[in-house]
């Protein structure tokens, strides 16, 4: 990203909404953001493999794994407004698991992007059934959304949950409802 250019643009963007980017308050202003939009959309630039870095090990478990209430923070594509929540992530391993750390890494690769959540499930589901060739494997999101919250219909109660299952979490109901009830437990 050209940070030099979307300081500029930002600049632009400040005086067309009417303010003074000249004001003491915005002076650093398109700086900041353009940090932030850095930041905030890395995920184009990482690789699911790099960032599982070798922490793949065996194992002869087949046991379920999940990693409940990851903290995920993501753009929508549509306002480019925060949508925020929890990610719950089940897989049932075949000969290899994911160090537990990388999970939320992967999350990471890909919240970190204009998205949406839709997709945004989906996407994880697939990178970790892929690094690990899982039996199978669940994904549910829970976020709230600012383009609903804070614009449009303005409805700060509402959250969007969607899920992802693949495998034998999609095949067989009993395995699915495992996960779902393994992620409800407080």
């Amino acid at each position: 990203m050209d940070k030099k250019k979307v300081e500029g643009l930002i600049r632009q963007l400040l005086i067309e909404i009417g303010e003074d980017p000249d004001r003491e308050g915005l002076l650093n202003t398109p700086r900041r953001v353009a940090e932030s939009f850095n930041f905030l959309t890395s995920g184009y630039h990482l690789d699911v493999s790099k960032i599982i870095n070798n922490a793949k090990f065996t194992s002869e478990v087949n046991n379920m794994i999940i990693v409940k209430d990851i903290e995920v923070y993501s753009l929508c594509e549509h306002h480019m407004l925060p949508f925020f929540g929890k990610c719950h992530i089940g897989y049932i391993a075949r000969t290899q698991v994911l160090g537990v750390s990388k999970l939320a890494r992967i999350v990471d690769v890909f919240a970190r992007r204009l998205q949406i959540q839709e997709r945004l499930t989906a996407q994880i589901a697939h990178a970790i059934m892929a690094e690990v060739d899982a039996e199978g494997i669940g994904v549910v999101m829970d976020c709230k959304h600012l383009c609903m919250m804070m614009r449009g219909v303005e409805k700060q109660n509402s959250s969007m949950v969607t899920s992802s299952v693949l495998g034998s979490f999609h095949n067989d109901p009993p395995t699915r409802e495992e996960f779902l009830n393994l992620i409800d437990k407080g």
